[in-house]
C-alpha cells in the first residue's frame, strides 16, 4: 500500500472505507508499519497499541470517521491503554476509564493507534521528558516539535496518523502546530468537556484537533465538542457544524494584526514576516486589515500567570522528588505561595482579560505570530541557565509569548502553516477569534487554505518527497 495514502485527509479516508476502496485494518497496518519505520527517529509515540487497534479495526464501526486511525495525547486518560503524562510516577499507569473527549472520539468511529509524546504534565512548550525522551521535529530532527502536544503534531506531520487529539492550556496545540506545519485549533473555553475531571479556576486547558487540512480539523472539533453534566464552563451551542462552516465564505472581516507580544521579548524577523505577508494576503482577499495591538502590556502579567500555572504540578498528588526539575521547582513555589496571593493573581488575571478582550468590540480576528522564534533546537530550554530550572521555565516566554493570553480569555485561537524559513522549517501564524467565534476562524482558515494551499508540503523524513 502506497505511503501517499498515509497523507490522505481523514475525511477522505473515511469515504474510502465507506466505499470499500480500503479497509480500516489496511489503514491501521499502513500506519503501524510507518510508525515502526519512521518513529524511531522522531519519538512521537510513547505507547503503540497494535493489538487493540487491529481488533478495533476488525469490529463493525459507525460514525463519521468509522475505521479511521487516530492518536491520543498521553496527557489524556484512555481505558486500558497506558497513560503516563510523561512523568516517572505514572510510568505504569493504565486508567480504567476514557475521558469524555476520548469517548466521543471512539463513538465517532475512530480507531486509536496509541498515545503521543508530551512534556511532563504538559507544563512546558517542548516535548522532552525524562521518562519518554525528546520528540523530534519531522522537518529537522535536531529541533523541537513543540509542546506540549509535540508527539501529536510530529505524528500527524510525518504521516504516522491522519489526525490527532491534542490539548492546550497555554498554547500546547498551537505551538506544535506551528513547529510542524499543521492546522491546530484551540477551541473556546467550555466548547469541549474536560469530564470526568475539572479545568481549574480559570479553565485554561481544553482538548482540540491537530490536522493537515482545515476540513479535517473542523470535523474533529465537531467530534470533540459537547458538554457533560456538571461542566463548570459551558460554551453556547454552535450555530452549525464546524465542518459546514469550512464550506462557507467568511465575508469581509475586520482584521487586526500585531507584532508586539504581551511580554517584552524580541520577535524573530521570519516570524514577523509571516504575519506581514499574511496581512497583505488578507487585504487582497477583501478583508479590512489594520495594525492594532491589544491592551496587554501588563508588567505583572507573567508573575501572576506563573502563580496560577505552578499550581498544576503541585496539585497532581505526585511526590515532588519524582518530578523533573522544572515541575519540582514550580510545585515547591506553589506550596510556598500563600492562598491569598494565589487568589489575588486570579483576580488580577480576570481583570486583565476584561481589558484584553475589549479589542474584539472593534475587530473580528487578531493575527499574531504563533511563536516568537522558529522551532528551537532540542535542549534549548536549559541553554545558558546553568541548570537553573526556574530560569529554564522562564525561557519559555522567549519562545511562546503570544499564545497563553488566549487561554486566559478563553477565546478560540488557531495556528495555520502559512510561512516557512529559508531552509524550509514551518512558521505558524496565529488567528484569534472573538468569544466563542470558532466559526469565524474556520471559515477564514478555509479561505486561506484555498488561497495558499499547504497540503502538498511533507517533511523530508517521512519516506516521501517534500513539495
Amino acid at each position: 500500500m502506497s505511503d501517499d495514502l498515509a497523507f490522505t485527509p481523514a475525511l477522505e479516508l473515511a469515504e474510502l472505507i465507506r466505499n470499500r476502496d480500503v479497509s480500516s485494518l489496511e489503514l491501521v497496518d499502513l500506519y503501524l508499519d510507518r510508525i515502526e519505520r519512521i518513529d524511531p527517529g522522531l519519538n512521537a509515540y510513547v505507547t503503540v497499541d497494535p493489538d487493540g487497534a487491529r481488533a478495533a479495526a476488525r469490529e463493525p464501526r459507525t460514525g463519521p470517521f468509522a475505521g479511521v486511525p487516530i492518536a491520543i495525547k498521553d496527557l489524556t486518560e484512555t481505558a486500558g491503554l497506558r497513560t503516563t503524562l510523561s512523568t516517572k510516577a505514572l510510568a505504569g499507569n493504565v486508567p480504567a476509564f476514557d475521558t469524555a473527549t476520548v469517548r466521543r472520539i471512539r463513538d465517532a468511529g475512530f480507531v486509536v493507534l496509541g498515545k503521543t509524546n508530551t512534556s511532563e504534565l504538559g507544563t512546558i512548550a517542548m516535548t522532552e521528558s525524562e521518562l519518554n525522551g525528546a520528540c523530534r521535529n519531522p522537518w529537522d530532527a535536531s529541533r523541537t516539535a513543540g509542546g506540549s502536544s509535540g508527539g501529536a503534531a510530529a505524528a500527524t506531520a510525518a504521516g504516522l496518523c491522519p489526525v490527532a487529539h491534542g490539548s492546550d492550556g497555554g498554547g500546547s496545540i498551537r505551538i506544535p502546530a506551528a513547529c510542524c506545519g499543521l492546522v491546530g485549533i484551540k477551541p473556546a473555553r467550555g466548547r469541549v468537556s474536560p469530564a470526568p475531571g475539572g479545568s481549574g479556576s480559570l479553565g485554561l486547558g481544553t482538548s482540540g484537533p491537530l490536522a493537515r487540512t482545515v476540513r479535517d480539523a473542523a470535523a474533529l472539533l465537531d467530534v470533540m465538542s459537547g458538554n457533560e453534566t456538571g461542566d463548570f464552563f459551558v460554551a453556547p451551542p454552535a450555530e452549525r457544524a464546524f465542518l459546514d462552516e469550512a464550506e462557507l465564505e467568511p465575508g469581509p472581516l475586520r482584521v487586526a494584526f500585531t507584532l508586539s507580544p504581551p511580554v517584552d521579548v524580541p520577535v524573530d524577523e521570519t516570524c514577523a514576516a509571516a504575519v506581514l505577508e499574511t496581512a497583505a494576503l488578507l487585504a487582497g482577499l477583501g478583508h479590512d486589515v489594520r495594525e492594532a495591538t491589544p491592551a496587554w502590556d501588563d508588567p505583572e502579567l507573567v508573575r501572576h500567570f506563573v502563580t496560577v500555572w505552578q499550581v498544576g504540578p503541585a496539585a497532581m498528588g505526585i511526590d515532588f522528588d519524582l518530578l523533573e526539575p522544572i515541575n519540582r521547582a514550580l510545585a515547591e513555589d506553589a506550596v510556598a505561595t500563600p492562598s491569598p496571593d494565589l487568589t489575588l493573581s486570579v483576580y488580577h488575571l480576570q481583570a486583565f482579560v476584561r481589558t484584553l478582550v475589549a479589542l474584539w468590540d472593534d475587530v473580528d480576528v487578531l493575527v499574531t505570530p504563533t511563536l516568537a522564534l522558529p522551532p528551537v533546537p532540542i535542549g534549548w530550554t536549559f541553554e545558558g541557565t546553568g541548570g537553573d530550572p526556574r530560569a529554564a521555565f522562564m525561557r519559555q516566554f522567549l519562545f511562546t509569548p503570544f499564545t497563553a493570553p488566549f487561554n486566559l480569555t478563553g477565546q478560540p485561537a488557531m495556528s495555520l502553516p502559512l510561512h516557512r524559513t529559508a531552509d524550509g522549517l514551518p512558521i505558524g501564524v496565529q488567528f484569534v477569534g472573538g468569544p466563542f467565534a470558532e466559526a469565524t476562524l474556520v471559515r477564514l482558515a478555509a479561505q486561506l487554505e484555498q488561497a495558499r494551499p499547504w497540503i502538498d508540503y511533507r517533511p523530508p523524513s517521512t519516506g516521501t518527497v517534500s513539495a
